[in-house]
């Protein structure tokens, strides 16, 4: 039988409230562990990890996460979308976890080895979820810039305009809900496509 022409089943679990909070401590260890870390090694940790759980040709969940995940990293690296200050250190913060070499689950254990870190990423895209949405309206933008699209803004006034939106709709978000996070947040892992 064709892989493709298999069905897919989607396995979901919850992360309650102690479980979520582990997490959250591990992210929060890191992000205090930052200060320890210059940024030049943390962006190569995030780079790495993606690079070697892409290399070892991942399961789906894992490889759209790794996505979200090399994301991040081009968001401090993209010099036209030039992060700077509170914005670039939110995202350095989230990703000072990925160079850890502590890891909760060794990266080499088959089938396993990569799921505390996809764990971690949907954490870091919860948290990170204005950055990223305004990163790849700035994205289009760009490609639209490319393709000479008469709405298209000079990239300028696209990086101001996306991240203005971006620290207002993060503001508001933390106003929402009083912190990054929830207790309630559910996060699907092992369903096809991500």
């Amino acid at each position: 039988m064709d892989v493709q022409s298999q069905p897919t089943i989607r396995i979901n679990f919850e992360l309650g409230p102690e479980d979520l909070k582990y997490f959250q401590d591990r992210l929060a260890k890191a992000r205090k562990n930052r200060a320890l870390r210059d940024d030049d090694r943390v962006i190569l940790g995030a780079e790495a990890l993606a690079l070697k759980a892409l290399k070892s040709e991942p399961p789906t969940f894992v490889v759209s996460r790794m996505l979200t995940l090399q994301n991040m990293v081009a968001m401090l690296k993209d010099r036209d979308w030039r992060l700077e200050n509170e914005d670039r250190e939110r995202v350095l913060e989230v990703l000072a976890y990925f160079s850890d070499p502590s890891d909760i689950i060794p990266d080499h254990l088959p089938g396993v080895g990569f799921l505390d870190d996809v764990i971690m990423i949907d954490l870091g895209a919860y948290d990170l979820a204005p950055e990223l949405e305004a990163y790849a309206d700035f994205l289009a933008n760009q490609e639209d810039l490319k393709a000479n699209l008469p709405d298209a803004q000079p990239t300028e006034v696209a990086r101001d305009a996306f991240q203005s939106r971006m620290r207002r709709r993060r503001r508001r978000r933390a106003g929402a809900t009083g912190s990054a996070g929830g207790a309630e947040m559910i996060t699907s892992l092992f369903h096809a496509g991500g």
